[in-house]
């Protein structure tokens, strides 16, 4: 039985970093009231989920949502991440987005948020705390946001079986651990996996009592590259023109990531294996070394089983105990879905549309849909660019974020917002460059220039070449 019915412009299904960049921009761009229905008890997403130590990989400027800086902008002195942006922590993030919601989003009277609710595509809100069901009507869209849903290993558990008595838990469980044990057993490739190796370092964990099984080796971002701020410019437009003469310059798919290796845009952590994988996780230098540190790195394929003194993997298997912890760091991340078009008449759904960067993409988007008209012009601007999984899609990335660069600056407005979005950061860059002409960035904007076309026009040959 439905016991109330509440209507709004917009209703915007979950909470996450995605979704609250969108309405923020909405609430900025136009006079719309907005429903945000989630099924967590505060706003942040996964973020709530996540295991204590989490950090972001990229700079904290450059994440949350346009309206309001998230950290201080401060260069970090000390740690792995010394001479670099600082990363915001997973607290510091959850109570960022749960301020936004409750100084911005709720006291301006235009957004009704229902946590901890269960949304049905025929409209119907259940609450979880009362079990009551609401009827939520958007007079003008409803937005998804759960195509930018993350996994996450503690609300996803492993595939693999795991027999009685064996200690298999989810990062999240390491900093309550109450006595040593006799090693760790690092299941996954991915951003998890590395997040949880470095953080099992920093308590003086000895290297080899950890084993890593690494179904893929993976091309890493180095987080130089991505200081989106005027005084890494020659870091991050260096490292823009690199992947264009790269691309420019090379013979082969082989033959490119050779050359954004040795120009330090992409890095791996076993310079002797080749990554079969690319997720855009992001390290720096300092974190790349102690990864290095791990030699006992495990190549068998995917975990099928883990029983009480052996791992069953896709190709043979190798001893453990129950004294040992294993680590399940292998949930999906952002699942890899179907491409689709992110305006559809009364529904949005939304998905990057830049490299790499889901809550400028949150926050592009709305704009996008406050200021054009048709869903044909707002999708020419939005093209998604799909989660990657293999290099190969490192180069579809680039492609499809080149296009839909070309088409923003091709726009009225667009690029006048670009200049004074703070989720953009690379147009300011852009512009403070040239109007200062500094010789050695002059010369940066210059070979990106004329890097562009024929860079751009070879990685898609390579690409087309590759099927």
């Amino acid at each position: 039985m439905i016991e109330r019915t509440l209507e709004a412009d917009y209703v915007i299904v979950g909470a996450g970093a995605v979704a609250m960049a969108f309405a923020d921009t909405l609430l900025t761009d136009t006079e719309a009231s907005i429903i945000m229905v989630d099924r967590r008890h505060k706003p942040g997403g996964h973020w709530n989920d996540s295991y204590p130590f989490v950090r972001l990989h990229g700079p904290s400027i450059n994440y949350g949502v346009n309206s309001r800086p998230l950290g201080t902008g401060r260069i970090d002195q000390v740690g792995l991440n010394k001479g670099l942006h600082e990363l915001a922590g997973g607290h510091e993030i959850c109570g960022y987005f749960d301020q936004v919601m409750r100084q911005r989003f709720l006291p301006s009277g235009r957004v009704t948020y229902l946590p901890l609710s269960n949304y049905t595509d025929d409209g119907v809100v259940t609450s979880l705390a009362t079990g009551e069901r609401t009827l939520v009507k958007a007079r003008k869209k409803t937005v998804d946001v759960t195509l930018a849903d993350t996994r996450v290993p503690s609300t996803h558990p492993p595939s693999f079986s795991v027999a009685p008595g064996v200690r298999c838990v989810p990062p999240n469980a390491l900093v309550q651990l109450k006595e040593p044990c006799a090693g760790f057993v690092i299941v996954g490739a991915g951003k998890t996996s590395i997040d949880t190796v470095i953080w099992l370092l920093e308590q003086g964990i000895d290297p080899q009592k950890i084993t890593w099984i690494r179904p893929r080796d993976q091309w890493l971002i180095n987080r130089r590259g991505v200081q989106i701020s005027y005084d890494f410019f020659a870091d991050t437009y260096g490292g823009l023109v690199s992947e264009l003469e790269s691309g420019r310059d090379a013979s082969s798919i082989d033959d490119l990531f050779a050359r954004l290796e040795t120009a330090g845009v992409l890095k791996r952590i076993d310079p002797l294996v080749k990554p079969t994988m690319y997720r855009c996780a992001i390290v720096s230098d300092a974190e790349l070394e102690q990864l290095r540190r791990v030699t006992n790195v495990v190549r068998k394929g995917h975990v099928k089983a883990i029983e009480a003194d052996r791992i069953v993997l896709d190709q043979g298997e190798i001893p453990t105990s129950l004294q040992h912890i294993h680590v399940h760091c292998s949930a999906d991340g952002i699942p890899r879905l179907p491409e689709q078009p992110i305006f559809q008449g009364n529904r949005i759904k939304i998905q990057y549309v830049r490299t790499c960067q889901p809550t400028f993409s949150g926050a592009f988007v709305a704009h996008v849909e406050a200021t054009l008209s048709s869903d044909e012009e707002k999708n020419a601007l939005c093209r998604p660019v799909q989660i990657p999984d293999t290099p190969i899609d490192w180069l579809r990335m680039i492609l499809t974020n080149f296009q839909n660069r070309m088409a923003w600056q091709n726009t009225p407005g667009i690029p006048q917002w670009l200049y004074g979005a703070r989720l953009d950061g690379y147009a300011g860059m852009f512009v403070r460059a040239e109007q200062e002409a500094r010789p050695e960035n002059k010369a940066i904007i210059e070979r990106l220039l004329q890097a562009l076309q024929p860079g751009m026009a070879q990685i898609a040959k390579l690409l087309a070449t590759a099927g």
